[in-house]
């Protein structure tokens, strides 16, 4: 069983930095895929960025240049470091753990953190 576990949201102002980090359990970080959402009230969840196994990395549009994902699979984690916030990147932040068995994709998710920008 896998379970992701995120921190490092909260209130910043415009313009600031946070770093949301989302450690994993279990033995399949290595080989998974990982991801961050995000969900702001009367919206649907959206990708934020993603990384794979090996490191590539893919970017909403909306976020490019301001954040970047990365992950250290020696302590089974992935973070989310994101810059110059803008108020519209209010929303609760969900860490994703992804891999396909057989062709089928297991997917594993963190309860969310609240990420609030306002002045």
């Amino acid at each position: 069983q896998v379970q992701l576990v995120e921190s490092g949201g909260g209130l910043v102002q415009p313009g600031g930095s946070l770093r949301l980090s989302c450690a994993a359990s279990g033995s399949i970080f290595d080989i998974a895929a990982t991801a961050w959402y995000r969900q702001a009230p009367g919206n649907q969840r959206e990708l934020v960025a993603r990384i794979s196994s090996g490191g590539t990395t893919n970017y909403a549009d909306y976020v490019k240049g301001r954040f970047t994902i990365s992950r250290d699979n020696a302590k089974n984690t992935v973070y989310l470091q994101m810059n110059s916030l803008k108020p519209e990147d209010t929303a609760v932040y969900y860490c994703n753990l992804y891999l396909y068995r057989a062709g089928v994709r297991s997917d594993y998710w963190g309860q969310g953190t609240q990420v609030t920008v306002s002045s």
